[in-house]
């Protein structure tokens, strides 16, 4: 179970129970970490019984149903649906992933789901990702260069084989499953980027229209920044879009130390 970032001196307490109808049948109970800072109550853990005849698949369909039917104060973020926005990232049973792309088939018994870990809580399952993002916005990430484009040409072409380099690093959606998995991250999450920025960064590195490679890794050539990874692969197997952050961050090492 992933560990959680809750105020200082705080006890998570058990909350409200919210019971499925009585001619409910089939039934799932769901467990939601719930927390509103200006309030100055401890967290709880509310409890909520759906008729699952009446619920769409997902656990993002669940949470929908809550807050319509049910709780109009549980408070998320959601927006695409189909696993593309990185909206929905949340802790669900002790794993970082999305709430859209996960059925609820693939879980047996209650169902527990808390903000990402180790995150300021801004209100019940949502996080300030304000660090997050501007450690995305450190390593600048666009391309670089100062060349002209070829003459007659309105883009920077790329041969396939340049081209497929990037396969697996552009597909990052920045939900930070992936750094809130990382205990390097929780620890140092104020100087070290984590899996997911560091990822951004290699896909800039190996980006053959890009002309800043030198100092890119200059900018990476840091104790904390890159070199706080331990490769323990938390970051890897969280990742709900199949990536592999521990790879991109073992390439950047290996590109730092080619040059020396």
């Amino acid at each position: 179970m992933a560990e959680f970032h809750l105020p200082a001196n705080s006890i998570v307490k058990k909350g409200r129970d919210f019971p499925a109808p009585s001619t409910a049948t089939n039934t799932r109970r769901f467990e939601i970490y719930r927390y509103d800072p200006d309030s100055g109550e401890n967290p709880r853990i509310d409890s909520y019984e759906l008729d699952m005849d009446s619920c769409g698949p997902m656990v993002l369909d669940a949470i929908l149903k809550i807050k319509n039917e049910i709780d109009s104060t549980l408070t998320f973020r959601r927006s695409c649906r189909e696993g593309v926005c990185g909206s929905c990232s949340m802790n669900i049973n002790g794993r970082n992933t999305l709430a859209c792309t996960r059925e609820i088939a693939e879980y047996k018994g209650n169902i527990r789901i808390f903000p990402l870990p180790h995150m300021k809580v801004v209100k019940d399952l949502i996080t300030d990702m304000t660090n997050f993002y501007a450690q995305y916005a450190s390593i600048e990430p666009w391309l670089k260069s100062e060349s002209p484009p070829p003459s007659g040409e309105h883009e920077r072409l790329q041969s396939k084989e340049d081209r497929k380099k990037l396969d697996g690093l552009y597909e990052c959606i920045l939900c930070a499953c992936c750094s809130t998995a990382c205990p390097s991250y929780w620890w140092n999450s104020d100087r070290y980027l984590g899996p997911a920025a560091l990822l951004q960064a290699y896909r800039w590195l190996v980006d053959s229209r890009d002309e800043a490679l030198g100092d890119r890794l200059d900018a990476l050539e840091d104790p904390f920044k890159l070199y706080r990874c331990h490769t323990i692969m938390n970051c890897t197997k969280t990742c709900p879009k199949g990536l592999n952050p521990a790879k991109a961050i073992a390439e950047t090492k290996k590109l730092l130390m080619s040059r020396r």
